[in-house]
């Protein structure tokens, strides 16, 4: 069926990993913009040359003035042009060295059985629950990272969006420069279908809703992400369907119709209906009895991408079943 066939997967590389220990400064870096970063955000530019290096040292790089932009300072959201010359200052970075097959990256997981789809310009993952999709914030490596490690034949990869680290699911990662800048203007657009499936705590009355509540997001103190609704926050709209009812709760398929942080969670717990397991904005209580039944995690899956190819135009439907862990904890939900 078109769309849905598999890419070719090469067979899994050596894996090079990093020491901690090792440390050594870079000289000072000045990079001419060509068209592989075109109108790419400074600090994604960075974040793919100083790997290794937290994302909140990189910031404060951008805001001390220790990286110029054609000689002057410049914000962290800023767009390169053509042309541009950025000046990277040293940075301690770790010197990769060759580690026993035995180091396994972050929850023992490999990713490469895990990819979906591949091709020349993108890769579609099947994410597992519990990983962050990057490093940084005491994380030494996420997704995109340990991707990197086990493909370094790819001399280009960026995600192309981002899950929670608990939920799993489907998730594009670019091999391309023209296929980040493509996929991130369909999302723009509205042009990307994106489907989840969910378990709600309560009997969720409508087969079909729409929820449109305005979103708003701050961080605390700690740096925590935490989102609201808010008559002032951004507009955010998620299309419920209700998938199976059970005696106290409802699997719930959510689509997106916008991409605001943590949406589907804080709808669903605005109107009452708390995803199972989800530590941040779900029942607490419920969460602990939830765990003893065997749900160890928020029950969030990605289930569904819909998307026009950002090279070859052809539509692409990509796909990732319940994984075990959430169906085998649907089995042990009684029946209404």
């Amino acid at each position: 069926m078109p769309g849905k066939r598999s890419g070719k997967i090469l067979p899994e590389p050596a894996v090079v990993y990093m020491k901690k220990n090792d440390l050594e400064k870079d000289s000072v870096r000045r990079l001419r913009i060509d068209d592989s970063a075109d109108n790419q955000r400074l600090d994604n530019f960075l974040l793919a040359r100083l790997k290794g290096v937290p994302k909140s040292r990189i910031y404060k790089l951008v805001r001390g003035g220790e990286v110029r932009v054609n000689g002057g300072r410049a914000e962290v959201g800023y767009r390169l042009k053509l042309g541009d010359e950025v000046r990277i200052p040293p940075v301690r970075l770790a010197v990769p060295v060759i580690t026993p097959a035995t180091h396994l990256p972050q929850g023992g997981i490999r990713l490469l059985p895990h990819i979906l789809y591949r091709d020349d310009a993108l890769i579609a993952l099947n994410k597992p629950s519990g990983m962050a999709v990057h490093g940084g914030s005491g994380i030494s490596r996420g997704v995109i990272e340990q991707m990197r490690l086990e493909l370094p034949e790819c001399r280009y990869m960026e995600l192309v969006h981002r899950l929670d680290r608990e939920t799993s699911g489907v998730l594009l990662i670019a091999l391309k420069r023209h296929a980040l800048t493509g996929l991130h203007a369909a999302m723009r657009d509205g042009r990307i279908e994106k489907r989840y499936l969910t378990l709600v705590a309560g009997r969720w009355p409508n087969p079909l809703q729409h929820v449109k509540l305005p979103l708003h997001k701050r961080v605390t103190d700690d740096g925590e992400k935490r989102v609201t609704v808010r008559d002032e926050g951004q507009a955010a709209h998620t299309i419920f369907r209700r998938l199976q009812s059970f005696s106290d709760f409802t699997l719930l398929e959510a689509e997106l119709k916008t991409g605001r942080t943590h949406q589907i969670r804080v709808h669903a717990s605005h109107l009452g209906f708390p995803i199972a397991g989800d530590d941040k904005y779900g029942d607490f209580e419920l969460n602990r009895r939830l765990m003893k039944q065997g749900l160890k995690r928020m029950f969030l899956h990605a289930a569904r991408l819909v998307f026009e190819h950002p090279v070859s135009g052809e539509r692409m439907t990509v796909e990732a079943p319940l994984p075990a862990d959430l169906a085998s904890f649907l089995d042990t939900l009684n029946a209404p």
